[in-house]
């Protein structure tokens, strides 16, 4: 459900997520591949060009028909092992999951469904979209291209989904305000990286650069366990969001520490 429906139970949390390579075990590498995806990312975090430029270029480099990206990937795609016990959580706790999404959402939803089942179904998506060349169809070759969510140099600017909730309770200061997070790994995450109250960063990935680089705080996760154990933490008064955000400054320095001494 899209804001401000997402407010009607009164949920205690909000979790945001990023997609390939957050909720799935690694980015989609349809196109030019991994080794080109991994040099725009870096180009993008170095300032050097916007994500909005790099990711049109590797879509643009997709000729297969969209119907068989979709099998292909299906095929393909792996979903991180933990994250179906948190879906599940959170439909039980009322926990809204809103999928933030630099790809596409018919691909997103096929996967979503595929690898979760039905249920998937009531996931928000809220993603780019697909549409056809002129004078062809999705089915042919060539015949489809990428629309962008909006005009950013993002393609999607993820913090234009979250602003409107913290806008809703600034607004409204009486109201119980719930706990907003955010989960991502990458470039694509950059505009969330500061938007809610806690950031998990997928360790080893782009994400943490910049987010060191940044001053942004965050919490290291590798798997949807993790996740699911600081939330339920959360959602049931155990820890309190300083405290998460403390340690996890903490093991990205231990972090830190033992690649230096690696080098």
């Amino acid at each position: 459900m899209p804001y401000p429906e997402t407010l009607k139970e009164n949920p205690k949390i909000i979790f945001f997520t990023d997609f390939d390579g957050t909720i799935t075990l690694k980015d989609n590498n349809l196109g030019f591949g991994e080794e080109q995806r991994k040099q725009g990312n870096a180009d993008t975090l170095n300032d050097k060009v916007t994500f909005r430029d790099s990711f049109w270029e590797m879509m643009e480099s997709v000729k297969t028909p969209f119907p068989e990206c979709i099998k292909l990937l299906c095929e393909n795609i792996k979903l991180d092992p933990y994250f179906k016990e948190f879906y599940h959580w959170s439909r039980e706790n009322k926990v809204p999951v809103i999928v933030l999404s630099s790809g596409m959402t018919p691909i997103i939803r096929s996967l979503l469904v595929h690898l979760i089942g039905p249920e998937a179904n009531d996931i928000e998506i809220v993603s780019n979209e697909v549409v056809e060349k002129a004078g062809k169809t999705k089915d042919q070759e060539d015949g489809w291209q990428l629309k962008y969510h909006d005009d950013s140099g993002f393609g999607h600017d993820k913090s234009l989904t979250i602003r409107p909730y913290a806008n809703h309770f600034a607004a409204r200061p009486n109201e119980p305000r719930p706990t907003m997070l955010y989960a991502g790994d990458g470039v694509s995450d950059l505009s969330a990286a500061r938007e809610t109250d806690l950031l998990f960063a997928k360790k080893g990935h782009d994400l943490i650069t910049y987010c060191e680089r940044e001053g942004i705080p965050f919490t290291v996760f590798e798997n949807w366990q993790s996740i699911l154990g600081t939330t339920k933490d959360i959602f049931e008064g155990k820890t309190n969001l300083k405290k998460v955000a403390a340690e996890g400054a903490q093991k990205a320095r231990r972090d830190n520490e033992v690649v230096e001494t690696t080098k």
